[in-house]
């Protein structure tokens, strides 16, 4: 990386108010630039006492056990279930709560036991009467989020291989779809998979960048997390290979801190075969990775950058930790693609990238986003979201400041839309 000295320099971003997200979590010692960190603390903002709930029920002892089951670990403590069943059924508890006071089970009265909404079968509640209280917000979602209910127990099925679908609906308590409802989960599952890969090339394709150079192409993955690292396999980016049918070789390297070990493994500066996609990951902080492979020549330059929800318009230690890494993007003139859930995500996300002079190429609806519909795990009846809803890709710098409402035109212009969860 460029002497900070001879780094250009750089307005200094905006306020950063949070947006679509849960409550800032409490100040850390030092910015942490783990969003999946960030992410479990923030559990209790809006549900005190939520995050011990998730431990207690996956028998762990501490948020270190938890993040070392993710990256493909064995805790320490007895994790251990007897079945596949009985560990999705406690996976399931960590969604008890009640949707309107957030009481625990540990801290309901004798009489008083969470029931879930028998139509969504996803919210729970330790009354009638917060039901009553919570219908006129719970019935905006209820219908999306039964489908969520339906989604999660197919991913677990799809993911541990299960072929004991009705035993599983059984010990749920809950009757299995019927067979066009579980083939429409199993669509919205896979557009999920296949969201990432479709939306990188949809980058390599509107930034114009050549797949068929000579020694193939380097795409880079950065702030990636077990959501892109965790149970990945090698043929997961072929979609990407069908799309570019003449290329030469695509290299993509996931780098983050939150990578999980199962991708860690030795990238090559070797030339790729024509046709072949190679996945591999670094557990790093995206400008030390680059000081350590790139500007030591290990590794090459990459052609296309990707953040999937990069999350750094959701808190100020967030905007923090990811800074190095945007100001690198922009001075090296990389081309970069980052995605969003929401559009509000995304009109905070361009401000923050056009106040860092960053050059805008392009913004908007992703056609590839996912139709999964993802649930806000400590706020349930939150308008659920779906992954790469939106895009924003940047080359370099921009020659000139965009005011408000020159930005809110540019967005304009691109016809951002909501997705089709259908």
């Amino acid at each position: 990386m460029a002497p900070r000295s001879q780094r250009r320099k750089h307005k200094k971003p905006p306020p950063v108010t949070p947006t679509e997200v849960s409550p800032e979590p409490p100040a850390l010692s030092k910015p942490d630039p783990s969003i999946d960190t960030l992410g479990f603390t923030s559990l209790d903002s809006n549900v005190p006492g939520l995050s011990q709930l998730v431990l207690q029920k996956l028998n762990m002892k501490s948020y270190k056990e938890y993040k070392l089951v993710l990256d493909g670990g064995t805790p320490v403590s007895s994790f251990g279930f007897q079945c596949p069943q009985e560990m999705f059924q406690r996976m399931e508890d960590t969604f008890r709560f009640c949707a309107y006071c957030k009481a625990l089970p540990y801290n309901l009265s004798d009489h008083k036991v969470l029931r879930h909404c028998k139509r969504c079968r996803n919210v729970y509640y330790c009354d009638t009467e917060c039901q009553r209280s919570d219908w006129p917000v719970h019935r905006k979602v209820c219908q999306v989020l039964r489908l969520v209910a339906v989604d999660r127990v197919m991913e677990w099925l799809l993911v541990t291989g299960s072929h004991a679908m009705t035993m599983l609906w059984a010990n749920l308590g809950r009757p299995r779809p019927e067979p066009d409802v579980l083939h429409s989960s199993l669509k919205r599952l896979m557009t999920d998979v296949l969201s990432r890969p479709l939306t990188l090339g949809l980058g390599l394709r509107t930034l114009a960048i050549d797949v068929g150079k000579t020694g193939g192409s380097t795409l880079h993955v950065v702030g990636a997390s077990h959501v892109e690292t965790f149970l990945i396999r090698s043929g997961d980016y072929d979609e990407l290979g069908y799309m570019f049918p003449d290329h030469l070789g695509l290299s993509v390297i996931m780098v983050g801190v939150d990578v999980g070990t199962n991708l860690l493994q030795s990238s090559s500066s070797i030339p790729l075969e024509p046709g072949t996609i190679q996945l591999s990951g670094h557990k790093a902080l995206y400008h030390d990775f680059w000081e350590e492979q790139i500007e030591t020549g290990n590794l090459a330059h990459p052609d296309l950058v990707a953040a999937f929800h990069p999350g750094f318009h959701a808190s100020p230690v967030l905007m923090e930790a990811w800074l190095p890494t945007l100001l690198l993007l922009r001075d090296y003139e990389i081309p970069t693609l980052i995605t969003v859930y929401s559009q509000q995500e995304l009109e905070a996300s361009l401000q923050i990238l056009v106040n860092l002079d960053t050059h805008i190429i392009a913004c908007g609806a992703n056609p590839f986003t996912s139709l999964k519909p993802e649930q806000v795990y400590s706020n349930p009846n939150k308008q659920p979201v779906y992954s790469s809803a939106y895009y924003i890709m940047f080359l370099g710098s921009s020659s000139c400041q965009l005011d408000k409402k020159q930005l809110e035109e540019k967005a304009d212009d691109f016809s951002i839309i909501e997705p089709n969860p259908n």
